[in-house]
């Protein structure tokens, strides 16, 4: 396969899931519940690149509970970067989705 064909699938595939979740974020804004979290977990991923140098990004987990009372973990999307693990704050999911959450605003 040419290289400019998988170049342009590539492109597809990564514009579909931007698409995609702006669409989910934006439903959990409009028509998200709101409840309190704690931040569980906080996985530090560091990458390096061919010359040596590095970059660290952090993904964030949280745990709250459903308005029927069921406990979820959830990797928060949109997470700002200086909580720590053991924080408290609001968050937003979708009941149907409780596995997507975004901070509150």
């Amino acid at each position: 396969m040419p290289t400019f064909v998988i170049f342009v699938i590539g492109v597809i595939v990564l514009f579909a899931v931007i698409f995609f979740k702006l669409k989910r974020n934006k439903a959990i804004q409009e028509n998200g519940i709101e409840a309190d979290a704690v931040v569980s977990r906080v996985v530090e991923h560091e990458d390096r690149d061919d010359d040596g140098h590095s970059e660290v990004t952090y993904t964030y987990y949280v745990r709250y509970q459903t308005q029927d009372r069921k406990t979820v973990e959830a990797k928060l999307g949109n997470a700002p970067a200086y909580i720590r693990e053991g924080a408290a704050l609001r968050i937003k999911y979708l009941p149907d989705k409780p596995k997507y959450v975004i901070p509150a605003k």
